[in-house]
């Protein structure tokens, strides 16, 4: 009689075991470059091997963080940047985390969160690639009981993230068109013709930034000392298609464009590759991310300024904003005030960014290690460098 409860606990524990151990990481229905960090990663020691592994989680039982990045395409700074910066300040705290990249493929990200969920991932933190995908992502971490923050991104649709952490985007938008303004002004030209190449209309930033620069060139516009020859957006910031919409501006104006608000360093770059193919001169333009690339063209006169946005700082807020609710440590002294998405009030942490031109790129991005001159002078830019660099 004593035989049966034995083998009855046997068989439990058995069961248990077989059930119990499932795969970290399967690749289902992904994009294998969304989930292989090896071949998106620029200098991060992050290797894919040590991704899959952080899913898991620690032996405190806090669980872990997963950050969900957008592409790799539409700025250089998700994989030279924020990934690094992410990474080190978690590798710092000494806690689980795993940062995958979706490559601008919203099925992959939201099958990279469940993954995450699945692993483990207590916190998400989300670059959305459109409010759509964005909203499903939070409906997701919220009926798992994941907490869950916007980082860089706001997401419009639904009821919102936890919190949101980024910089007042208007005021970018804003300081991209007073750039422009001054870039115009110190180039003596009257009367100039002006292309604006907006971001990804699917972001809610490019939004932002729009609202911004137009509430400075508008009021040129509409008292006729500025001619609007164009006013496009560029789907998912594709630089290639920049370039083309771009090249289709001037050749309907006879390559008459005497100036162009570019929403980032990317595009800006497609202005003045347009420019460049069709023999024509650099023009004043804008830009943001204070890239490598774009650093370089503001010191060789392809591109008038761009906004250095700190993103290490970003980064920094973002992950001890993820550790306290990792830990359910108290986040309020973290939030600075709230953002409506268009349904609710979400408590954020807004960071402000800095115009950068060639007069000021050693105080700004050089003096705060967000670039060294040995990365931006290179080859045909090492002519532009200073000599007491």
């Amino acid at each position: 009689m004593q035989r049966f409860p034995m083998l009855l606990v046997i068989l439990c524990l058995f069961f248990i075991a077989a059930c119990g151990s499932t795969p970290t990481q399967t690749g289902e229905n992904t994009n294998d470059d969304a989930v292989d960090t090896e071949d998106t990663t620029s200098g991060d020691t992050t290797t894919p091997d040590s991704d899959t592994e952080d899913t898991t989680s620690d032996a405190t039982g806090e669980g872990s963080i997963a950050v969900l990045l957008p592409d790799s395409a539409s700025s250089d700074r998700w994989e030279a940047d924020d990934r690094r910066f992410l990474s080190e300040a978690f590798e710092a705290a000494g806690v689980e985390h795993t940062i995958v990249n979706a490559e601008g493929d919203a099925r992959a990200q939201q099958t990279q969160a469940e993954q995450a969920i699945t692993n483990g991932a207590t916190v998400l933190m989300l670059v959305n690639l459109d409010s759509g995908s964005g909203a499903a992502i939070i409906a997701l971490a919220r009926e798992a009981g994941v907490q869950i923050i916007d980082y860089d991104r706001l997401t419009v649709e639904g009821e919102g993230a936890d919190f949101y952490v980024s910089f007042d985007n208007e005021i970018v938008g804003r300081i991209q068109g007073e750039g422009l303004v001054a870039a115009v002004e110190e180039a003596g030209i009257e009367n100039p013709r002006v292309g604006v190449l907006n971001g990804s209309p699917t972001d809610n930033n490019a939004t932002l930034f729009k609202s911004g620069y137009d509430s400075i060139i508008d009021p040129l516009f509409e008292s006729g000392e500025w001619t609007k020859v164009d006013d496009q957006s560029v789907p998912d910031w594709d630089n290639q298609q920049a370039l083309v919409i771009f090249e289709q501006m001037l050749t309907a104006e006879n390559g008459e464009i005497d100036a162009a608000i570019a929403a980032n360093d990317g595009l800006a770059g497609a202005v003045f590759a347009a420019l460049n193919n069709q023999g024509l001169d650099p023009i004043p333009v804008t830009g943001q991310d204070a890239t490598v690339p774009g650093i370089q063209r503001i010191l060789a006169g392809q591109q008038s300024m761009t906004v250095y946005k700190a993103i290490k700082a970003e980064a920094e807020a973002a992950a001890e904003l993820a550790i306290a609710l990792l830990r359910g440590e108290d986040t309020s002294s973290l939030v600075t005030g709230t953002i409506n998405n268009g349904t609710n009030d979400i408590p954020s942490i807004l960071l402000e960014p800095v115009a950068v031109t060639r007069d000021n790129i050693a105080d700004t991005v050089i003096a705060d290690e967000f670039r060294t001159w040995d990365e931006i002078c290179v080859d045909e830019f090492e002519q532009y460098c200073p000599e007491d660099r």
